[in-house]
């Protein structure tokens, strides 16, 4: 059964009805964005145990490829959230850490104890690498959600590159992938509507890529629109999300990082 006006919902449901909704799968449901804290801190075991999920998260080779920045210091936190987008609550938060795809430990790896191998830096060593950043960084995220902690992404983290290096002392081949702010949420967030998610249908493809034509685009996106037309929806969004200021730096100081590799 595929339930239309929401397949999430409907899916939680039924599970939930037949006996099949295990306490991990229903969190997963549950999460959802937290941008607003009660003021009070997360006990430093729980912290401590969060960040150890990061490292049992999978990653290429089991290299981690990736180093985890614990910001503690409250004018750091100020500059990362002017840095990224203006976004005071990222100051507020409680526990903020980036999430930095690291190639440059076994670079200098390779250096110190193999001189006689050729390293060949390439970009596919920093997609891995981002790749194990970003799973680290969703296992916090389950992991905090468990003990009743909320969290949010910061994608704005990959722009104002110039200035996110020096403030975090970033070297060459070390990319922030991304940042994420926890706390425990306010009432506001608790009761606060998670977004839909797109039917499943549009999402999952079998076997092979499907692209999908205007009538197929307008149903995957309908519950963004609400009382909007498609067209006034879509253009809207494409403004604030593609040809707005924050979405160009990010594209120049992505582009910045990546000269690193030619």
């Amino acid at each position: 059964m595929i339930c239309r006006e929401n397949p999430g919902v409907c899916t939680y449901r039924e599970q939930k009805g037949t006996g099949n909704m295990n306490e991990i799968i229903k969190s997963l449901y549950d999460r959802k964005s937290v941008r607003v804290f009660e003021d009070r801190p997360i006990p430093a075991d729980m912290k401590k145990t969060i960040l150890e999920m990061a490292a049992q998260a999978p990653s290429a080779g089991c290299q981690q490829l990736y180093t985890i920045i614990d910001v503690t210091d409250q004018a750091i936190k100020d500059a990362l959230a002017d840095f990224c987008d203006h976004q005071p609550f990222i100051a507020k938060a409680d526990m903020v850490e980036v999430f930095c795809a690291d190639c440059k430990k076994w670079y200098d790896a390779y250096i110190d104890d193999c001189p006689y191998f050729i390293v060949e830096k390439g970009v596919g060593d920093l997609m891995l690498a981002v790749t194990d950043a970003t799973i680290a960084a969703q296992n916090t995220v389950v992991a905090a959600e468990s003990l009743g902690i909320g969290s949010c992404y910061i994608g704005d983290i990959m722009e104002n590159q110039k200035d996110v290096a020096k403030l975090l002392h970033l070297p060459d081949y070390v990319f922030p992938a991304a940042m994420l702010v926890y706390g425990w949420p306010a009432d506001q967030q608790k009761i606060r509507k998670k977004p839909e998610r797109c039917p499943q249908e549009y999402i999952v493809h079998e076997n092979t890529y499907h692209s999908m034509d205007g009538a197929e685009l307008r149903g995957m996106l309908a519950h963004h629109c609400k009382q909007r037309s498609f067209e006034d929806w879509c253009a809207a969004f494409c403004e604030r999300k593609y040809n707005s200021e924050f979405s160009k730096e990010m594209t120049r100081s992505v582009e910045a990082y990546l000269k690193q590799y030619h």
